[in-house]
């Protein structure tokens, strides 16, 4: 019912998830993310004690293929659990469990893993994979969803998409983006829109908060404020309204 992308990206060292279902608010189960450290996506019949156990372990050194063993040894559950990571060093470790609704599978590449289950077929990440590896000029998040898009034209969840989440952690434990649509009849679409209006003033935001290397974050606004104006400015000048279903903007 679901398909996604965990990736590193090797320019920024951004960590990223991005995923697709035929599932309600698929963004509140699947991605578990450690600022700098791990990207881990956990689904098929979900277990999210998998995600959340394997990113604390990740974070702490543990090695993506170890985390994996561990998982699938202690739940019996697995044969019905998906699961995918990239850890500090960016190893990729997968897991599709036997009893995964077909078509089921997953596949990588450097610093990226693609996983899937009751899929339109094996092109869906295939086609996923080969879009992110072909898009590495892209920024992070537009390779991400672009590569989303590709997996969507090959058939994606058979059953049609419903929600789609996209989570970016920079060094922090907290997310620099996260981006959701729960409910949707298009929600990688609903993925470019907010991706757009994060970008007129959230990301500006983002960029001053605090971190465990500078515990006040940015206090004075002026920087801020500047930001935003200058991106209205660029955008207004390419004649691209604004994205924003806010009446101020």
């Amino acid at each position: 019912m679901t398909y996604s992308i965990v990736a590193k990206d090797p320019e920024t060292g951004e960590y990223g998830v991005i995923v697709a279902s035929r599932f309600f608010a698929t963004g509140a189960l699947v991605p578990h993310l450690r600022g700098g450290k791990c990207a881990v996506a956990t689904q098929a019949f979900v277990n999210p004690i998998w995600g959340i156990e394997a990113a604390n372990r990740l974070a702490l050194g543990e090695s993506a293929r170890e985390v994996v063993a561990d998982l699938v040894a202690r739940d019996g559950g697995e044969a019905i659990r998906q699961i995918h990571m990239i850890d500090a060093d960016g190893r990729i470790a997968a897991h599709t469990g036997a009893r995964c609704t077909d078509w089921c599978g997953h596949q990588s590449g450097p610093g990226v893993s693609v996983a899937g289950n009751m899929l339109a077929g094996e092109a869906v990440v295939a086609n996923t994979l080969a879009s992110y590896l072909a898009h590495m000029h892209l920024p992070f998040g537009p390779r991400l969803i672009t590569a989303m898009e590709a997996g969507a034209q090959a058939g994606g969840d058979k059953r049609g998409t419903q929600s789609a989440a996209l989570v970016i952690h920079r060094t922090e434990d907290y997310p620099w983006l996260s981006l959701r649509a729960d409910d949707h009849p298009n929600p990688l679409a609903e993925m470019w829109r907010l991706f757009d209006v994060a970008h007129e003033r959230f990301v500006h935001v983002a960029e001053a908060l605090p971190t465990g290397k500078n515990f006040s974050g940015v206090t004075d606004r002026t920087s801020i404020d500047a930001a935003i104006q200058t991106a209205e400015a660029k955008r207004k000048a390419s004649g691209r309204p604004s994205r924003s279903f806010a009446t101020d903007l």
